[in-house]
């Protein structure tokens, strides 16, 4: 069951091509951001590749290549999902993320399975928006 939404952070993306496997893309995207989780103003910062697939949709995965700044800590994150390109040039991804951290703030993100939607416009503007899965 969906819970109640836990953050939403605002980043600029930049990507690079990767060497393939095979015939299908792979790219590499950076994402700057601010936001707010678990109620505190962060920061974050988050390298995560993507797969295209046969079908054309996208794989993507951050390997605990995240971070989330606080004024009282850091948490790190790891992330998953599946998306497809959109018709403006950017993407869409739909997935899950888990967390942790020692800060006092973001500790309540310790142990909570997260699902988002990750949505970047085709100028590289991406929305970051999390809900607690119950």
């Amino acid at each position: 069951m969906l819970g109640d939404q836990i953050g939403t952070i605002t980043c600029t993306t930049t990507n690079k091509p990767l060497s393939t496997e095979g015939a299908l893309p792979k790219f590499e995207t950076t994402a700057e951001g601010a936001g707010t989780l678990a109620g505190a103003q962060v920061q974050s910062i988050a390298t995560y590749s993507s797969q295209m697939r046969a079908d054309g949709t996208l794989y993507g995965e951050c390997p605990n290549q995240g971070v989330i700044m606080a004024q009282d800590g850091v948490a790190t994150f790891r992330a998953t999902g599946m998306g497809t390109f959109t018709a403006d040039g950017g993407a869409t991804f739909r997935g899950a993320v888990y967390f942790e951290s020692a800060a006092p703030s973001l500790a309540s993100l310790n142990g909570l399975c997260g699902v988002y939607h990750w949505d970047v416009d085709g100028e590289g503007t991406a929305t970051w928006e999390i809900w607690e899965w119950k």
